[in-house]
């Protein structure tokens, strides 16, 4: 069936229709990463949003029960050049059709993703929709679509539950978390309790908890800002606090540090950032719209992370005050391991 990707512009780019046959509309959103396809539609950074992939093909290892980032994507749709719809016969995988369907998801194959890139790389946030035609009505619906705010509110947890282990116990104040980061707290034996994004300081201190961590998320610092100022308040440089992409931008905001838009949002895993003192160099993964503009620090950090396309920060740590922030997701999930250190680096803070 013919769907149409329609952007506010008034351009359209035409497409073989896959997965649920609603309309949707959402933000155009650039995904860069040549595999994980998976995690990226299920990672509630992602929602609202809809993700056109770069590359060439997408599909082909299916869907399986590990690699769930959240158990409801939010996503808006899918724009592919092209989809395996024949995957192995096996009981352990779902093929992405069915999924997309059973998630109500719609999604676009046989289009123009280079041209697609090309049109968007100057651009900031583009509306879009996913559509049977490409009539004027239909450009009169997408110019009329006013994008939600507070995403946080709508994909954080609305009660508090446990991940439990056997070692340090750990807040962790879920603004959009990914399943691989509570994985990756557990495999370094860390007991955790998740909180909704409205959590109050009282909440976190009946958990007597060792650390904080503020996750990532979609949106912006300031919708989740008044929330969370109270808790900072409070707890900043008592117990150790790890933020991870929008908790970095809310640590950048709360210790007034230039939070700069970046000529095209950062989301994949193909990101290296440079470790300021060892001069290391990570290959990281990143679904963030801004980062620190270094002129704007008056802080004396222990380490700094730069991005190496941009040349901003992309994380600190604060020794004194027991912070790390980074833009970057430390595990990976899709992507490389090599920033799986921060959270070692986490565990030391909270000895």
């Amino acid at each position: 069936m013919k769907r149409y990707l329609i952007l506010e512009d008034g351009s359209s780019f035409p497409g073989e229709g896959l997965g649920a046959t609603i309309i949707s509309t959402g933000e155009l959103a650039i995904q860069t990463a040549n595999f994980g396809y998976q995690e990226a539609l299920t990672d509630p950074t992602n929602a609202g949003k809809i993700l056109f992939f770069t590359t060439p093909m997408i599909g082909n290892t299916g869907i399986n029960a590990i690699d769930y980032e959240s158990v409801n994507p939010t996503v808006k749709g899918i724009i592919a050049n092209d989809v395996a719809t024949n995957i192995s016969q096996s009981s352990d995988f779902q093929d992405l059709d069915s999924f997309l369907k059973e998630k109500n998801i719609p999604a676009i194959f046989n289009v123009d993703t280079r041209a697609l890139v090309h049109r968007l790389m100057n651009e900031g946030t583009v509306k879009a929709s996913i559509m049977d035609t490409n009539d004027e009505h239909a450009f009169d619906q997408i110019k009329a679509l006013v994008l939600p705010k507070n995403k946080s509110a709508t994909v954080s947890t609305k009660n508090a539950y446990a991940a439990p282990n056997v070692g340090k116990t750990v807040a962790v104040i879920d603004l959009g978390l990914k399943h691989s980061m509570l994985r990756e707290l557990s495999l370094h034996q860390v007991n955790v309790t998740v909180l909704p994004y409205d959590a109050t300081p009282v909440d976190i201190e009946n958990l007597r908890p060792d650390g904080i961590v503020i996750s990532n998320g979609p949106g912006k610092p300031e919708e989740v800002m008044h929330s969370l100022k109270p808790i900072l308040d409070t707890y900043y440089g008592k117990y150790p606090i790890l933020g991870i992409g929008l908790g970095f931008l809310v640590l950048g905001d709360y210790l007034k540090l230039e939070l700069v838009d970046l000529p095209q949002e950062f989301n994949g895993i193909n990101y290296p950032v440079i470790e300021q003192n060892s001069n290391q160099i990570w290959q990281t993964a990143m679904d963030i719209d801004q980062l620190v503009l270094p002129e704007s620090v008056q802080i004396n950090m222990n380490q700094e992370y730069f991005d190496l396309h941009t040349e901003l920060l992309a994380g600190y740590t604060l020794e004194k005050k027991k912070l790390i922030a980074t833009a970057f997701n430390p595990e990976g999930a899709p992507g490389s391991l090599d920033a799986v250190k921060i959270f070692n680096q986490f565990l030391d803070m909270m000895e």
